[in-house]
C-alpha cells in the first residue's frame, strides 16, 4: 500500500507583503481610478472627430490598468513602476531645470503640481523587496 506522500505547497506570493501594504497600494491604484474617471474619462467619451488623442488613450489605458491593480495589487506593480520612472523622468529632466529658471506658466505650475508629489508617495509604498526578488533576482523567461 502507498503512502500518500505530504506536498508543501509554495507560500502565496501575497504573503510576501504585509496586508497593510496591499491595503495602501490598493488605495494608491483607487486614487489612480477615481483620478483617471474624472481626468480621462471624458475626454476619451466626450472628443472632437478629429482628435489626435494619442495622450488620453495612452492614460485611459493605464487608468484600465489601475482598476485592475485594485484587484490584483502586486500583479499590476508595473504599472506603479511605470508612473514612477516616468514622472521622475519629467521631474529631472523638464520640471526642476524649467522651475530653476523661474518658469511660471499656469499651466508649468499645474503640471509641477499634479507631477512632483507622486514619485515621492510611490517610492515610499513599492514593496522593493517584492520588487528586487520577483524582478530583478528572479530568472527571466526563455528566449527559445
Amino acid at each position: 500500500m502507498a503512502s500518500p506522500v505530504a506536498t508543501v505547497s509554495p507560500a502565496p506570493v501575497e504573503s510576501e507583503v504585509s496586508l497593510a501594504r496591499l491595503y495602501v497600494l490598493r488605495a494608491i491604484y483607487l486614487l489612480m481610478a477615481v483620478g483617471g474617471a474624472i481626468q480621462f474619462l471624458p475626454q476619451l467619451i466626450g472628443h472632437e472627430p478629429t482628435a489626435r488623442g494619442v495622450i488620453p488613450s495612452m492614460l485611459g489605458g493605464l487608468w484600465v490598468l489601475a482598476c485592475f491593480g485594485l484587484r490584483y495589487p502586486l500583479q499590476m506593480l508595473p504599472v506603479l513602476l511605470f508612473e514612477l520612472l516616468w514622472k521622475t523622468i519629467w521631474l529631472l529632466d523638464y520640471g526642476l531645470p524649467q522651475r530653476m529658471a523661474g518658469v511660471n506658466t499656469a499651466q508649468f505650475t499645474e503640471d509641477f503640481k499634479a507631477i512632483a508629489a507622486f514619485p515621492v508617495i510611490i517610492i515610499a509604498i513599492i514593496p522593493w523587496g517584492y520588487v528586487f526578488r520577483h524582478y530583478l533576482k528572479k530568472p527571466g523567461a526563455r528566449w527559445r
